[in-house]
Parts: structure tokens; sequence; C-alpha cells
């Protein structure tokens, strides 16, 4: 139970995290989400990491490659 609990609780701030869309909150709770996974491969079961934190860790990327990105394609954009 304190499992489901835990991950409900990094579901709601990741969704916090889309509907405010600042940076911090998704890299923070992405982040929790990867702790978390690696410490219940590491203790519990092997395969969390892969159903847990692999998917995280693949999410952080994509934000900050997303973010990085966007912000080379404005900073173009203004030069003009």
């Amino acid at each position: 139970m304190n499992q489901g609990l835990y991950n409900g609780f990094l579901a709601a701030g990741l969704i916090w995290g889309m509907w405010t869309a600042q940076r911090q909150v998704k890299v923070f709770f992405l982040t929790c989400v990867i702790v978390a996974g690696l410490f219940g491969g590491l203790t519990a079961k092997a395969s969390i990491i892969l159903t847990q934190a692999t998917p995280a860790l693949i999410a952080l990327i994509c934000l900050l490659w997303v973010e990085r990105n966007s912000n080379s394609n404005s900073r173009l954009t203004k030069d003009e």
C-alpha cells in the first residue's frame, strides 16, 4: 500500500508539473521517480529499474533536449 501511495504522490507531482509548465517541478519529480526506481530495483526487485526508472530517465532526457532545442530556436529567431 505504501508503494501505491508513494507512486500516487509522484504522479500528482508530474501532473502538476505539466499543468504549471514549470521546468523545475518537472525535473524534480522525474528525478524522484528515477531515484525511487533505482532504489526499488536495488532493494526489492531488479525489474523495477526497467519499468520505473528507465521511462522516467527517458522522459527527463527528452524534456531537457526539447527545452534546449526550443531555447536555441528562439535565440535564432530573435537574432534574425
